[in-house]
């Protein structure tokens, strides 16, 4: 009898080898790359044939025309599942792939350890001005090292909103600088947060008792400009913000006057409404803004255990059993039933 030959989509955005070294042990496994550059329809042709789409996260990055989307999925009818190539899922409506009985999966945690320390990065950069440091020596002498003095991270508090892989390890390292790690996490009980290693409290006062305030959340509907001028005045006067969460989950334009005000001392800022921020956007002309375009989980390691994860689960779900980080699980019942008139 001869197997059925699964086909794995993907575009020819970079993803490390191996994710391809993996997928290509599996005789009845072939993996089909198109240009997102290339011609619409041979891009087309491939997606309707495709059994799973390994979709890029990168929003800015993938062309909108290849997103998950409701229309895509009508030109699919093979499609078992989307796996979205990182923690984020910001081009797959998970909706659409729900109603159309297609499994979303995602490669949450891989990146966890390269996002934790980049956020550790950012509350030293921010707090001991170190970048405000290195432009003065590059242009200027003369000056008092007292007009760049920051302040210790020992002692503070920090305000983790979100405890998942990412949050507990920004605890875990805050707390061996000596923090005093404060957590809001709607979807883990008191229990829970505590044994993550942070000390729950509400959003309220989360942003009351921090002096750093670090976002390790998703971005959706519930998130969405979370934080606004409104919660921006509600942090501690001299307070800095961290996010290296999604962009949209901070209202930039309330951030701009928070810290031209005063209010805030500084910020530092992986993720953006628009990935790469314009050249002009006022963020980067402060120099108490620690920027930089979306690479917390971008280096070598991170990399390669997300690749290796998402094949994994590839893998897994092709060969009918269900995938350890499905993020609709509601479609299980109907993707069974897929998968199994798949294989006739």
């Amino acid at each position: 009898m001869v197997s059925l030959i699964k086909r794995v989509v993907r575009s020819d955005l970079w993803v490390d080898g191996v994710f391809e070294e993996r997928l290509s042990r599996e005789p009845d496994i072939e993996v089909v790359k198109f240009s997102i550059r290339g011609a619409a329809q041979v891009a087309r042709d491939a997606l309707s044939a495709a059994h799973v789409y390994h979709i890029s996260a990168a929003k800015d990055e993938l062309p909108r025309e290849w997103f998950a989307s409701a229309e895509l999925l009508s030109m699919c009818p093979n499609l078992l599942c989307v796996s979205a190539g990182g923690a984020g899922y910001d081009t797959v409506d998970v909706a659409a792939c729900t109603a159309a009985g297609v499994a979303v999966v995602n490669q949450s945690g891989g990146n966890a350890v390269s996002v934790a320390e980049h956020t550790l990065g950012l509350m030293l950069g921010v707090s001991r001005r170190m970048l405000e440091g290195d432009r003065r020596m590059r242009r200027e002498v003369g000056y008092a090292r007292e007009d760049v003095m920051g302040h210790e991270l020992a002692g503070k508090t920090v305000g983790l909103v979100g405890i998942g892989n990412i949050g507990s390890r920004v605890a875990a390292l805050a707390r061996a600088f000596g923090m005093q790690v404060v957590a809001f996490d709607p979807w883990l009980t008191h229990a829970e947060i505590e044994h993550r290693g942070a000390r729950p409290v509400s959003f309220d006062q989360l942003l009351a008792a921090s002096d750093v305030v670090s976002l390790h959340c998703p971005r959706d509907a519930t998130t969405l400009k979370m934080m606004n001028a409104a919660t921006f005045a509600a942090m501690k006067p001299g307070a800095i913000f961290i996010s290296t969460a999604r962009g949209g989950v901070h209202d930039e334009t309330a951030l701009v006057q928070a810290l031209q005000s005063g209010h805030l001392a500084g910020a530092g800022l992986d993720v953006w409404e628009q990935e790469p921020p314009p050249l002009d956007h006022p963020l980067l002309a402060m120099d108490n803004v620690y920027a930089t375009f979306h690479v917390a989980g971008v280096t070598h390691e991170a990399r390669r255990n997300v690749a290796a994860i998402a094949a994994e689960q590839i893998v897994t779900l092709l060969a009918g059993q269900r995938p350890p980080r499905l993020i609709n699980p509601e479609v299980w019942p109907t993707f069974e039933q897929r998968w199994a008139a798949m294989l006739g």
